[in-house]
């Protein structure tokens, strides 16, 4: 997956979309005008920063993607439970 391509899961109003950079694996999520991101280095054995944005300075780090999502989920107002999460994502985290 290159810088250009994102896969997207799609969930009760919440978009996630996942891809990766020369630097990182990403996973920006948007619902209603709010935005959350979970990024980890390429290689993919890295902490997760939690940021307000893929731009965005990071706010936390985190060994678990569980403990990740649920600050992202905090971000954007809703459950942990209802983010949307790409395939190609589900195996960030330590």
């Amino acid at each position: 997956m290159t810088d250009t391509d994102a896969a997207i899961a799609e969930a009760g109003g919440i978009t996630a979309r996942y891809r990766e950079t020369a630097e990182e694996r990403v996973l920006e999520f948007e619902s209603g005008g709010r935005t959350a991101c979970v990024a980890q280095n390429r290689e993919g054995y890295a902490m997760l920063k939690v940021r307000p944005s893929a731009g965005g300075d990071e706010l936390e780090r985190y060994y678990g993607f569980d403990m990740a999502l649920d600050h992202a989920a905090e971000l954007l107002g809703v459950s942990p439970n209802d983010l949307p999460i790409p395939e190609d994502a589900a195996d960030m985290g330590m």
